[in-house]
Order: structure tokens, then C-alpha cells, then sequence
């Protein structure tokens, strides 16, 4: 059974990806997508697939926050990158997240680690790979997903508005080449992970992330929000 993942898509963002997306190599990655979720257990569950573009309109879309690819446990990915649903303990790298921001912010750490209330002030959750197979980590990398969201940073960089877009470790920031317009702003650093964080703490993206905004004009993002 296909999986058209265009019609999934919110109108908004299939107007954007559409031109920049090749057909055939969409139609493809459905195919592939539908037949996991079909013979395998995948995250995230296949109605929370478009989370991100869900709660974060186009227009509306201010801040990127890249991640790699959904979380593999149970109960854990919902389509937003690094967050995790309501009542789920926080994995690692959220930890640290919380962590820098109540540092960098002087706010309380999150009790929750859902992160919906930053996606729904224009903050774009996305993971470069929307899906992944229950337990292996990586396991739809290399498969289209790539292109795809590779489309949707392209689409954002097209906005004559300010995007800032936050890139945590190499493969977060590989994506820089992406991004060419000067009224952009990009913030690099060391992924959250614990295997990296002792880089990636001080680094004060929340707070950078505001004054790029500011400086634009546009509303700061309330981080403390997912904190409530």
C-alpha cells in the first residue's frame, strides 16, 4: 500500500516542498515508508509523521532546531525533534538541552519534555529522518528522507523574513550550505548528547537565539513555556 506523503503534508508546506522535491523519488520514499509501517514496529506513530509542519505553519516558522532522527523506544518520538510526549521520561540530550537553557535563561528545567509549546510559537522541530524502525537507531537514514527535509531548510531559507536556524553537532551543521540568505541568521555547536555536551554547555543558544530575533523585529521565542 502507498503512502502519499505529499497529501499528508499540510497545504501550507506542500505548496513550498512540492517544486523543490523530485516525484519519483518522493513517491518512492512512500513506498518505502508505508511498507515499514506496514511490516515493522516505526516511530513515530504514522498519524504524528508531520508534527513538526503540523504545529509550525510556514508563514509562521522563525527558528529551526535540527535533530538526526526520532527517537527508537517506545512511547517516545511524536514528531518533533529532541521531545518527547507528555509523562515520558526526558532522554539525555533533552536533559542537557534543559539544562543549558535554564543556565543560559535563568529559568526552571522542564518537568515535561514536550516541546510542542515552542513548535506552536514558530519553532521547526524537524529531524533530517522522519521515521525510524523501533530499536535501531539510523535505521531509515539513506532511504529519501534526507531530500525531503533538506527541501523544507531550502523552503525556509527562501523566507525574506529573519529564520534562525540552530545546528547541534557535525551532522546538524553539514546543513549550513543550505542556508545562503543574509538575512538568516545560523548558531553552531556541539550536539546536546552527553558525548558531546561538555562543548555544547555554555553556549547560550537560547538567549542568541532571541537576539537574532529581536534584532529582526520579530517576538523573542518563551522558552520557559514547555517549562509550565
Amino acid at each position: 500500500m502507498a503512502l502519499d506523503l505529499m497529501e499528508l503534508l499540510p497545504a501550507d508546506w506542500r505548496e513550498r516542498l512540492e517544486p523543490l522535491l523530485d516525484p519519483s523519488a518522493t513517491a518512492a520514499l512512500g513506498d518505502f515508508v508505508a511498507r515499514e509501517y506496514a511490516e515493522q514496529t516505526v516511530y513515530p506513530p504514522q498519524e504524528d509523521l508531520f508534527n513538526a509542519f503540523r504545529h509550525c505553519p510556514y508563514d509562521k516558522a522563525r527558528v529551526l532546531i535540527l535533530g538526526q532522527d526520532p527517537y527508537h523506544g517506545p512511547g517516545q518520538a511524536h514528531g518533533l525533534s529532541f521531545s518527547v510526549r507528555e509523562g515520558v521520561r526526558i532522554p539525555p540530550s533533552l536533559r542537557n538541552i534543559y539544562k543549558e537553557m535554564a543556565a543560559d535563561l535563568e529559568t526552571p528545567v522542564n518537568p515535561s519534555g514536550d516541546l510542542t509549546p515552542w513548535a506552536d510559537q514558530g519553532v521547526l522541530l524537524l529531524n533530517a529522518v522522519l521515521t525510524v524502525r523501533a530499536g535501531d537507531a539510523g535505521s531509515h537514514a539513506n532511504k529519501g528522507w534526507e531530500d525531503f527535509t533538506d527541501a523544507a531548510i531550502r523552503a525556509l531559507n527562501d523566507k525574506s523574513d529573519r529564520v534562525v536556524f540552530v545546528l547541534w553537532g557535525a551532522y546538524a551543521r553539514k546543513k549550513a550550505r543550505l542556508i545562503t540568505g543574509v538575512q538568516h541568521t545560523v548558531i553552531e555547536s556541539a550536539h546536546p548528547s552527553p558525548l558531546s555536551a561538555k562543548k555544547f554547555f555554555g553556549t547560550k543558544p537560547f538567549s542568541a537565539v532571541n537576539k537574532a530575533l529581536a534584532d529582526a523585529g520579530e517576538p523573542e521565542i518563551d522558552w520557559s513555556t514547555a517549562a509550565e
